[in-house]
């Protein structure tokens, strides 16, 4: 492989956010662990949906990157880590090109999950992937409005967990949709790192995130607020049906998180805050991974 072509695959691997992508393996994960015990496992749907998962997570974040360059958001001012488009690594046609041929190939991979699972795998993933390109593009994109939290919480969460495991067993039910919440209130905080750090950003840009409508400390109280119900999640199901007390052990995430909210709420440097997307993600990696052996146990 010639340098120029290794030179590439840095700069996309770099512009898929790699931080951010065990927003989209966790639920997954989680939902597979779940139909297992369920008896319901499939292996050729449960890798589609990883795969699909990945897939539209790196085109959403492509395209984030597009709109908000495009929209101002992302200057030569940024503190946050480098984006491929904001640092002059690629041209915007190209992202925006790179993120089209990213969703299409989505499209490609949820063929199957659709012919296996039928009308509602297909609204899934139209939606999934309509969330992803609206998350900042238009008038009234997702994270201009202030409303990109609660579709992540969604969407990462019951949708993503919820969808897993109907592809894989084709039924549903409360439990594993209140399972979810663990994951998707955990890969919001992720969100909320990223908005916290680039508060004064996104107001000189007129983006209007929950963190800048309810300001950071209140960000900040949102963060610990999503790290400890979701520790909660797998007690409130041992407690209301008695099974997979195992899974309690996701616990562990709360001492981890509270580094983390102290360097928040304490910390104003920018600078200071990148390490704590990394921290927030290996705190969704190991929630999902204690949450499924847990459940399995």
């Amino acid at each position: 492989m010639s340098t120029a072509t290794q030179s590439r695959i840095r700069i996309w691997a770099l512009a898929a956010r790699p931080k951010t992508l065990w927003a989209a393996v966790v639920p997954v994960v989680v939902g597979t662990a779940m139909a297992v015990d369920a008896g319901g496992f499939h292996a050729p749907s449960a890798f589609f949906a990883l795969l699909g998962a990945l897939l539209i997570q790196v085109g959403t974040n492509y395209i984030n990157d597009y709109y908000d360059v495009l929209k101002g958001a992302d200057t030569d001012t940024r503190k946050g880590p480098v984006r491929a488009l904001q640092s002059g690594l690629v041209s915007a046609e190209t992202t925006r090109r790179a993120a089209a041929l990213v969703f299409a190939l989505a499209v490609v991979d949820g063929l199957y999950l659709v012919w296996r699972g039928g009308w509602p795998v297909l609204l899934i993933g139209l939606l999934s992937i309509a969330a992803g390109v609206l998350y900042t593009a238009g008038r009234y994109s997702l994270a201009y409005l202030g409303l990109a939290d609660v579709f992540v919480v969604l969407f990462f969460g019951p949708v993503a967990v919820g969808g897993t495991y109907y592809v894989q067993t084709l039924g549903i039910n409360f439990v594993v949709l209140f399972a979810a919440l663990g994951p998707g209130l955990l890969s919001a905080s992720i969100l909320l790192v990223n908005n916290v750090r680039d508060i004064d950003e996104d107001r000189r840009a007129n983006k209007k995130t929950l963190v800048v409508r309810l300001g950071r400390r209140l960000g900040v109280t949102l963060y610990a607020l999503c790290a400890g119900v979701s520790a909660l999640v797998p007690v409130i199901l041992y407690v209301a049906t008695g099974e997979h007390p195992w899974a309690i052990a996701a616990l562990v995430i709360l001492p981890l998180a509270v580094p983390v909210v102290r360097t928040l709420a304490t910390s104003k440097d920018p600078a200071a805050l990148n390490p704590m997307l990394g921290a927030t993600s290996r705190l969704l990696l190991i929630y999902g991974l204690l949450f499924s052996i847990g459940w399995l146990l």
